[in-house]
């Protein structure tokens, strides 16, 4: 009995999505397969993995080209929230997940399926992030998750797919998954499965290794209005252009690499490296904008806010009631946070060394220790009077 009529694929070309084409229509009985290739700026040439999906028996193969909007309303809103999942990574491969749903589901209305699916296995967070994603924007779509259910080693995925005329796929010494987007790249298995192993310098593509990056340090500005990133070096540029650029030019000086060990959503700790150099250089200049632009009580209290819109993007709950409430927070808070900030690479750190706003609360007036000082020293002993009252008095009725 068929699980759907009509399904919508995320494909990415490789073995599973393609084998997956021929699997549903096997062995679920669905009678039609449309997939669909997101286009993130990685970089790969979309068009052999078009054909490939209908060599594959894809009734229709889709490419969707949105490399923009990932940029301007995914990516962006996540720097103006400083997204940082435990405190190190820029959340580069998870960001696209809630897109490329979004995708799907605009497809499969399109098309008139009556099904959406993807090739994600049960122990991974894109299958959470796909799934309730769809679920939230269309909650009448099903979805199918054939990885999750066939309990197919890789060989035999493979082997599966060679009945149906996929090709092998060509053996490579690279044993590594990895992912890639325009904000970056997310590198697992093979040798870094063990934690004390140093990754090769092969894995990474982004970034240069510390010896061989430029001996003199280079300085960049970037702009950024309510929030957004606009600008390098006074350029004005268009939200993918300044990516692309500052992924370069960052990457050339070694920065942006990530190390780490990742608490899953599925609760699995998992050993993960990721590339993303404009991504983190923006997040720390963003930050360090809004210290100058905010006043004390909102920095700090959006801090626990930013902690929080990690986590929610992270476990897959972009079109959520609680992500939609948090964006309305961060956007009120990024009305003055305009100007730029200057950062300064050289071998494998971006150190801020200066920022600029027509909105900054820095007064020198009142923080210079010159005779230009207009702070007024006598108030202070009031002040500390009173603040400190609650604790002069506990210290009293305590030391009795």
């Amino acid at each position: 009995m068929s699980r759907a009529e009509k399904v919508v694929l995320a494909y990415s070309g490789g073995v599973d999505t393609s084998v997956c084409i021929p699997y549903l229509k096997e062995e679920w009985g669905v009678k039609e397969v449309i997939t669909l290739a997101a286009d993130l700026g990685q970089g790969d040439e979309l068009g052999p993995i078009k054909e490939k999906a209908l060599k594959a028996g894809a009734a229709v193969s889709l490419v969707a080209d949105a490399t923009e909007t990932f940029v301007k309303d995914y990516a962006f809103p996540a720097i103006q929230a400083n997204t940082l999942y435990e405190n190190r990574y820029p959340l580069s491969t998870a960001l696209a997940r809630p897109l490329i749903a979004k995708l799907l589901v605009e497809a499969a209305v399109e098309y008139g399926a009556d099904a959406v699916a993807h090739g994600c296995t049960g122990k991974g967070n894109d299958q959470v992030r796909f799934d309730v994603s769809i679920m939230a924007l269309n909650p009448k779509l099903k979805v199918l998750a054939p990885a999750r259910e066939w309990g197919f080693s890789r060989e035999d995925a493979i082997a599966y797919g060679e009945r149906f005329g996929i090709p092998s796929p060509v053996k490579k010494s690279s044993p590594y998954s990895i992912d890639r987007n325009l904000l970056g790249r997310s590198i697992e298995a093979g040798i870094l499965e063990d934690p004390m192993t140093e990754p090769p310098e092969e894995i990474y593509v982004m970034t240069k290794a510390i010896a061989d990056t430029p001996d003199e340090p280079e300085y960049v500005d970037i702009g950024f209005e309510r929030g957004i990133p606009t600008s390098l070096n006074g350029n004005t540029l268009d939200p993918v252009t300044l990516i692309s650029q500052l992924n370069q030019l960052v990457g050339n000086h070694g920065i942006g690499r990530v190390d780490m060990m990742e608490n899953r959503l599925v609760g699995i700790k998992s050993r993960e490296i990721y590339e993303a150099p404009a991504l983190l250089v923006l997040i720390n200049a963003h930050r360090d904008l809004e210290s100058l632009t905010l006043t004390a009580d909102v920095t700090q209290y959006k801090r626990g806010i930013e902690q929080t819109y990690s986590q929610v993007v992270y476990q897959g709950l972009w079109y959520s009631p609680l992500k939609e409430a948090l964006d309305a927070f961060i956007q009120k808070t990024q009305e003055r946070v305009s100007g730029a900030v200057r950062v300064k690479l050289f071998k494998g750190n971006a150190t801020i060394v200066g920022r600029k706003s027509d909105n900054s609360l820095y007064t020198p007036d009142l923080a210079t220790y010159t005779s230009e000082d207009q702070f007024d020293h006598k108030a202070a002993e009031g002040f500390i009077y009173i603040w400190g009252l609650g604790t002069r008095i506990w210290s009293q009725k305590t030391s009795v």
